[in-house]
């Protein structure tokens, strides 16, 4: 090192106000880049540029850190122990601080190395909305200022229901026209409907009208959605807007379909499938997630215990494969003559585990044995074991998902309040 005070045999290295002392030989090699680049530095400007401060006379650098999370990491590189999380500390936290002295998040243990996972896919998904007013910081914001506050504008409105008086009265008429849709569809469905249908032609005419209006305006607030989006792939990789585009095209491919094979087409595959796009109208139902908080929650929820749910199903699978397998050999394969002709199969006896397990019992299908009735005895037992025991991380993740996205709701809300008192 050829700054810093002649003859000194030692640094001192001031953390957050804990002070460290390390030799020069040590200071060469090590382990953390940011403090062995202070060997290497030659000059005042040098210096300032690894630190936040520097004493010439007491040879001391000063670094505005973290004063305990420099204190797991220090234990780290000399090899007392692992590198875990600070407690009482944010995970991001402790990961900038690794970042900022030269480490990775592959230092950590798996444990820690799931939590911060866990903890910026949360934080990626809870702020993938961009804030109000973050385009005006950006470089060149001052020229396009008015362009991009206005986009940003008509984003806000198609994408957050409660971030202005527009976008409130925007959802509530686009939930207007999902219960139409699918109260048409429901009453489509009815046998009475369809035989004054079939007698009043205008009934019918009236119906598809409807249907038309509905598709118009979905049609309409997707392609709005799409042009005021930042991100164009982004956007459409989106499951909302995926299950926008499976909920529209149906209409559109039965419109085309019914033009080219006629309404009354003697082709009973074509008649199949454009009963079949019709009945996909359902999905227009998941398009209320857009408006409503617990939709929104099922579905974050679902996205981030996808290991709890693959879990989950292994559980089944395997308890599946075990009890099925055991009551087809004693209500059938023992006793050929007296046997239980509901039990021929393993994949037969699969469907009576499965409403076993999950406590349902249709009944259709039951144990006439008494090994067999011990053997259901115990399925039911596992199944409720089974089932219960991922449910305590799916509920947690439940409530910090809820809490988020109102949190995120109420943000908006206070942009709504202050655009209406002003």
């Amino acid at each position: 090192m050829t700054f810093g005070r002649s003859g000194a045999a030692s640094v001192v290295l001031n953390v957050g106000g804990a002070r460290y002392s390390l030799s020069r030989e040590l200071l060469k090699d090590f382990p953390l880049r940011r403090v062995s680049r202070l060997h290497g530095c030659r000059s005042e400007r040098d210096v300032l540029e690894v630190c936040d401060d520097y004493d010439r006379e007491r040879n001391e650098y000063f670094f505005d850190r973290h004063s305990e999370a420099f204190g797991f990491i220090l234990l780290y590189v000399r090899g007392h122990g692992k590198l875990r999380f600070a407690p009482r500390m944010c995970e991001l936290s402790f990961y900038n601080e690794m970042i900022y002295w030269g480490l990775e998040g592959a230092h950590l243990e798996y444990c820690c190395q799931r939590r911060l996972d866990d903890r910026m896919s949360d934080t990626y998904t809870f702020y993938s909305a961009d804030e109000p007013g973050r385009d005006e910081a950006r470089p060149g914001g001052a020229e396009a200022a008015p362009t991009r506050r206005w986009l940003e504008r008509m984003r806000r409105t198609f994408e957050e229901p409660t971030s202005s008086l527009a976008a409130q009265i925007l959802a509530s008429v686009s939930v207007v026209f999902v219960i139409v849709s699918m109260v048409v569809l429901c009453a489509s469905t009815l046998p009475d409907w369809r035989a004054a249908a079939a007698d009043n032609r205008s009934l019918d005419d009236r119906s598809r009208i409807i249907e038309a209006i509905c598709i118009g305006w979905f049609t309409a607030e997707c392609i709005v959605r799409f042009i005021v989006s930042k991100n164009k792939c982004e956007f459409v990789k989106r499951p909302l807007n995926i299950i926008d585009l499976l909920a529209i095209t149906p209409y559109y491919i039965s419109v085309l379909m019914t033009v080219f094979t006629g309404e009354n087409s003697q082709l009973q595959r074509a008649g199949v499938t454009l009963r079949v796009l019709r009945m996909m109208r359902i999905f227009w139902v998941i398009k209320l997630a857009r408006h409503f908080i617990g939709l929104q929650t099922l579905g974050l929820t679902l996205k981030r215990c996808y290991r709890e749910m693959v879990m989950l199903l292994v559980f089944i699978c395997v308890a599946m494969a075990i009890f099925s397998a055991l009551s087809q050999l004693l209500e059938h394969g023992l006793d050929l003559e007296a046997s239980n002709k509901d039990f021929a199969s393993i994949p037969a006896a699969c469907w009576w585990v499965i409403i076993s397990m999950t406590t349902v019992g249709y009944g259709d299908m039951y144990p006439i044995t008494m090994p067999g009735r011990i053997l259901g005895g115990v399925c039911v037992v596992s199944g409720i074991v089974l089932l219960a025991l991922p449910i305590t991380f799916i509920y947690h993740s439940f409530v910090q998902c809820y809490h988020e996205l109102k949190f995120r709701s109420a943000r908006y809300s206070r942009s709504l309040s202050t655009e209406f008192l002003n």
